[in-house]
């Protein structure tokens, strides 16, 4: 029979007066990985508010023909700002909170690797953020007033080189997301090195959750993809200041250059963000559906044939910039070869739940909204990888609705799933069940109302980045109605935000596994200790603690 060893009885903590002073240095100065990860999770939930405000500005500027309650320069530094905070901002950290949080707990480690490298790697991640914003203070143009960037998440070179460029609000946001990225290559490091070196007893690769084999390959993705970005970004800021040329067409360099070291990090990106929802799929789906994970060695395997192939797609995003015949077909077939795996996973998270007494708690319906939402996405994104489809969509809001689908019915999606999952056990408390039901269904129509009418305006012509358009071109129903989901998405994030707070304060005590779970994790208090573990488990099996409590069940003794 498999077995995991740890204390029952557990040392109980003195209770000691509050005092805020204290608690604050605490926090400040942690390098304890669970308050670190929840610090990462809080800070990317707070620039979450901050992009979903701006993109509140947009769709309202949008809703009607010749509207003018934004300037155009005002709409694009809000087109820029909410671009960039939500994948810099919103989904990195995201990444690192949750593999912070969760993989030293679920391979039986006291700590990650380097915990104080881990808590630069967050500190300088948020100064990142707060240089960016610094911008509106101090990237003036020339008129010396403060500005955010508006060159695009993308920030096209030579757009962004001096000349085009006035001020210092492309150089914010520059060096801002470079300082930001060096806090997530830090975050990476630190996962691969943990996951590898600080197993628990009798923790084999083959042992390991299927959450940290995928954020073990996504961090590898993570320190293939960002220096190539971070050295674009150099060269930018040795443009703009030294006068070197390596974007300045008229001098000799070349604009594509530029697009060639962003998008070899843009679209790895994609996959950086949406491996942190496979990897809570892979956790809740088999949990709420009472069956172990179907074809676990086949995920294993999709997941790292995801992230090698995911590093040959990069210029399915390039197909209008006059490429050659053989590249746009070698990189269609790359973009067509990458939803193979991506398919395996989806059958394999629907084949887990076939057959198996679900329980439709809210971590559940995110996880099956989820899979209806990607696969979605992953059509659309299987009709752009298609050359002369793309170049009559390319630069359309038929682009926008795919990766918003990706990224939002997607990665968000995920991430909701995870944050209920685990929330008794960093909190201590239960959520409220009733009010997470109303977040799920209030979002999943407020967001499907916003983009599904966005691929049909991307058919009829409408470009992205516009500020405004004229009556008569068939846009204005489905700009309306895409507008109109604000009134269900809004309520959701509030009723989300009450849920959270409110729980932590006078929610139900969760106890240690209120979801009757396997992973090592839920071994612990809720919240777990700051040592994790005051002596390492020993574990024999693959579901070390379902198989401890319930050595009655022959369906689970399986190495």
């Amino acid at each position: 029979m498999a077995t995991v060893d740890y204390p029952l009885e557990r040392p109980r903590e003195k209770v000691r007066e509050f005092s805020f002073s204290e608690t604050l240095y605490k926090w400040v100065a942690t390098v304890d990985h669970k308050r670190l990860g929840l610090m990462y999770i809080v800070s990317a939930l707070l620039f979450l508010v901050i992009a979903g405000i701006m993109a509140t500005v947009i769709r309202l500027q949008l809703a009607v023909p010749n509207n003018h309650l934004v300037s155009p320069e005002t709409f694009n530094r809000l087109f820029t700002m909410h671009g960039t905070t939500m994948v810099f901002l919103v989904g990195m950290p995201f990444v690192a909170g949750f593999a912070n949080y969760l993989v030293p707990l679920m391979i039986g480690a006291r700590d990650m690797a380097f915990p104080r490298l881990n808590a630069f790697g967050f500190w300088i991640f948020l100064f990142g953020g707060f240089l960016l914003y610094y911008s509106y203070l101090g990237g003036g143009g020339l008129s010396g007033a403060g500005s955010a960037p508006d060159v695009g998440w993308f920030a096209y070179a030579p757009l962004t080189e001096s000349a085009f460029s006035h001020g210092s609000a492309s150089d914010y946001w520059a060096l801002g997301i470079l300082v930001s990225g060096f806090g997530s290559i830090a975050s990476a490091i630190n996962v691969i090195a943990t996951a590898f070196s600080l197993r628990c007893p009798g923790m084999t690769l083959s042992r390991m959750p299927m959450f940290v084999w995928v954020m073990v390959v996504d961090s590898w993705i993570i320190l293939l993809a960002l220096p190539p970005l971070s050295a674009a970004q150099i060269m930018l800021e040795l443009d703009r200041q030294l006068g070197a040329h390596f974007f300045d067409t008229q001098a000799g360099g070349s604009a594509v250059f530029w697009q060639h070291l962003f998008w070899i990090f843009g679209h790895p990106e994609v996959y950086i963000l949406i491996f942190p929802a496979f990897a809570i799929l892979s956790e809740v789906i088999p949990i709420f559906s009472r069956k172990p994970l179907f074809g676990r060695p086949a995920m294993v395997g999709a997941v790292v044939a995801i992230g090698f192939i995911s590093m040959g797609v990069w210029a399915h995003h390039m197909f209008a910039v006059g490429m050659t015949s053989w590249g746009n077909t070698f990189f269609a077939a790359s973009s067509m070869l990458v939803g193979i795996p991506t398919g395996i996973k989806i059958f394999n998270w629907t084949a887990t739940m076939y057959g198996g007494k679900l329980r439709f708690d809210t971590p559940l319906l995110f996880c099956c909204a989820f899979l209806f939402q990607f696969l979605t996405a992953g059509l659309t994104g299987i009709m752009l990888a298609v050359a002369p489809f793309d170049w009559q969509l390319h630069d359309s809001y038929f682009v926008v609705a795919h990766f918003h689908f990706t990224l939002v019915l997607g990665l968000v999606f995920g991430l909701f799933a995870g944050i209920y999952y685990w929330y008794p056990k960093a909190i201590g408390r239960m959520y409220n069940e009733k009010l997470g039901k109303w977040h799920f269904w209030l979002f999943t129509i407020g967001v499907n109302v916003t983009f599904i009418p966005q691929h049909f305006l991307g058919f009829l012509g409408m470009p992205r980045r516009i500020y405004t358009y004229s009556p008569g071109r068939g846009w204005e129903l489905f700009n309306l109605i895409s507008t109109l989901g604000l009134l269900f998405q809004i309520p959701a994030i509030l009723i989300f935000v009450w849920n959270m707070v409110h729980s932590a304060i006078k929610g139900q005590p969760a106890g240690d596994d209120p979801w009757d779970a396997w992973t090592l994790e839920w071994s612990t208090t809720s919240p777990p200790p700051e040592y994790n573990y005051e002596k390492l488990p020993v574990v024999r099996s693959s579901r070390p603690l379902w198989d401890l409590k319930h050595p009655q069940d022959p369906d689970w003794k399986f190495e």
